[in-house]
């Protein structure tokens, strides 16, 4: 998939991560806190941006990244030391977000408010987080989709059961979010990653 919006959100989001040894995830199981402190530590911030991705407000992302991290600690035990750690982790703050954009009916029409208060500031058109920051103005249905597929790497069949939707409404949602992103994008004179818009 070598498409602009696709390439933008994975340089932003290809961070360097670390992988903790067998022993440390032991340590995890056994319920050190000092092991707990450190694994908070070294993931909080990367987890926060991934909360902000689903939610677009800042204190409510900050309490799913809690509650996320409770449910990390509580499942610990289920982890088989397969595959990678860090996206065993973000696979459960992920679900965390989407439980809670589910439970709450009254989401879309609060964040609508928020998003309506906040403007877009960027003295750089070339920065990526002006690219983040219109991807964050998504309605919620096109955004977590979006999140879900070009940065998240999940298939339209895996979100169709992840939300409770059929696949053909994962793609339909999907193309809108490419559609709303590229006509917005096109909007922004000589922007970084214009030469993408036509992929």
């Amino acid at each position: 998939m070598n498409s602009w919006y696709y390439i933008c959100a994975k340089l932003v989001f290809n961070f360097f991560h670390v992988e903790f040894s067998k022993e440390f995830i032991n340590k995890l199981k056994k319920e050190n806190r000092g092991s707990q402190h450190a694994l908070y530590e070294n993931y909080s911030a990367k987890m926060y941006g991934v909360c902000l991705r689903y939610i677009n407000n800042p204190e409510v992302a900050k309490d799913i990244l809690h509650d996320g991290f409770v449910k990390v600690f509580a499942s610990i035990k289920s982890y088989r030391n397969e595959g990678s750690f860090e996206g065993w982790i973000r696979k459960i703050i992920v679900n965390t977000a989407l439980e809670y954009i589910r439970q709450r009916k009254d989401y879309l029409e609060v964040e609508l408010e928020h998003a309506k208060s906040k403007t877009a500031k960027s003295n750089d058109e070339h920065d990526l987080n002006f690219f983040l920051g219109i991807v964050a103005q998504l309605p919620t249905q096109y955004r977590t989709v979006f999140n879900l597929y070009a940065i998240d790497d999940y298939s339209h069949s895996e979100i169709a059961e992840m939300l409770d939707i059929s696949e053909s409404t994962s793609k339909s949602n999907y193309s809108r979010a490419k559609a709303i992103l590229r006509e917005k994008l096109e909007k922004v004179t000589d922007f970084k990653y214009e030469e993408f818009l036509h992929e």
